[in-house]
């Protein structure tokens, strides 16, 4: 599968000055090894790769002195191969497993920044379960893999070619023929349901069938589901566990706001918050905090009491819902879940593409525009809709308040502009 990290990877490699070593974390099974090898493969004369889970002599070696010469040395005489600077690459997979390979990076930027070492593993186990070894700030570049985008996923099917031909109506905002529009809100409801978790679509390409794709995705959740127990202990595994299985109620909701009573009786932020925040470190959910202004900077009138919370991966949601591919494309779901899944995958979308995301809501009127973004230094509204009923009175209400230069709206419509509003499709949210 291309992936739109192998091009920051190659800016990486081409670094001639004050490269530091590349760590490439996101949540599990979402290809990170993959594309470390693929990157190698494409990009270097050799590459040798430590998996510091499976081998254990290798990782031992790092409990020594962490010189990167004597590093390099011996796994040069471990693999028997040469490690040769800008020719070699070095992957240090599960790198969570060896707390002293994680600090010997800080020595490889300092001592030895002509070698490329490129390390993957949990965001977890890599900077928030640590427990002999500090991390090292400031010695490493870090880059988050998330699950495929929906150009991504086209392109994996085969349908490159209309990830240019969106591109292209988007920057014109001209109308998409009909027929190809259809074509592409039919590939936008498969990624619902598919997502862009690569064993689900690899599960999908291989059968060409939908059938098998949501046992793929539940032996992801049940991955997530161990690594709570893995990275926690018993009693706040069990909240974790409790927290993460009340996100499809949560989303359920007219007004999405995270309510700590749907997770059980009698919950609060004292007792769970906790929990929220190792599913967010470990990249299972995606925040969105509501902001208080639509005004620049965003981070600065954010409030912390308010948020949603999306999962990573919105084919996994409809997993875990239980929703099948006919209820999707017969239009059966609730219109409130239906939303639901827009507005997760656009989250997810805009959250791949760089953003830190937000929501805005103003009690009177009470109105609530689903995210607000800093675009290229201005505010950005974007409203969700996940049908063709595209009324948006909180756009207005937004719009008229703070005077933003660019609104957009996705829905299943057409590209236009609505008076000041841009339409931009579902399908086109990688656009932006």
């Amino acid at each position: 599968m291309e992936r739109n990290m192998m091009q920051e990877l190659v800016l990486w490699k081409e670094q001639r000055k004050n490269r530091m070593p590349l760590l490439l974390h996101g949540v599990r099974q979402v290809g990170k090894t993959f594309i470390l090898r693929e990157f190698g493969d494409r990009y270097f004369k050799n590459t040798i790769y430590v998996n510091f889970e499976r081998m254990k002599i290798v990782a031992g070696y790092f409990e020594g002195e962490l010189g990167p010469e004597r590093i390099i040395r011996f796994l040069e005489e471990y693999f028997d191969q040469k490690v040769v600077p800008d020719e070699t690459l070095l992957i240090f997979d599960e790198i969570q497993e060896c707390e002293r390979a994680l600090t010997s990076l800080k020595y490889f930027c300092e001592e030895a920044p002509e070698y490329h070492i490129a390390a993957a593993g949990s965001l977890l186990g890599v900077a928030v379960n640590r427990k002999k070894y500090s991390f090292p700030v400031g010695k490493v570049v870090m880059k988050t893999l998330y699950p495929l985008r929906f150009d991504e996923f086209l392109a994996a099917m085969g349908q490159k070619h209309l990830v240019s031909l969106i591109r292209e109506h988007f920057e014109g905002i001209r109308e998409m023929p009909g027929e190809i529009h259809q074509e592409l809100l039919h590939w936008y409801n498969r990624y619902l349901f598919i997502g862009g978790m690569p064993a689900a679509i690899n599960q999908y390409l291989e059968r060409a069938s939908l059938v098998n794709v949501p046992e793929t995705q539940n032996l992801i959740l049940s991955a997530y589901v161990a690594d709570m127990a893995k990275y926690a202990s018993e009693s706040e595994s069990t909240k974790i566990r409790n927290a993460f299985r009340s996100i499809p109620a949560q989303l359920a909701k007219e007004n999405k706001k995270f309510q700590y009573k749907l997770i059980r009786k009698g919950a609060t932020a004292g007792l769970f918050g906790d929990s929220i925040a190792w599913l967010v470190s470990a990249g299972v959910v995606l925040p969105c905090d509501r902001v208080t202004r639509g005004e620049l900077p965003l981070v600065a009138f954010r409030d912390v009491s308010a948020f949603k919370l999306y999962l990573s991966d919105v084919g996994l949601l409809a997993s875990f819902t239980g929703i099948l591919w006919e209820n999707i494309v017969r239009n059966e779901l609730s219109d409130l879940y239906r939303g639901a899944l827009a507005e997760n995958y656009t989250a997810q979308t805009l959250t791949a593409s760089g953003y830190d995301i937000y929501y805005w809501t103003c009690e009177a009127p009470v109105v609530e525009v689903d995210f607000v973004i800093q675009r290229q230094g201005k505010i950005v509204p974007v409203e969700v809709k996940s049908g063709t009923n595209v009324r948006a009175r909180s756009l207005k209400y937004f719009a008229d308040r703070y005077v933003p230069e660019c609104i957009i709206r996705l829905s299943e419509k057409n590209f236009g502009t609505d008076g000041n509003i841009l339409a931009v499709p579902l399908y086109a949210a990688f656009c932006l």
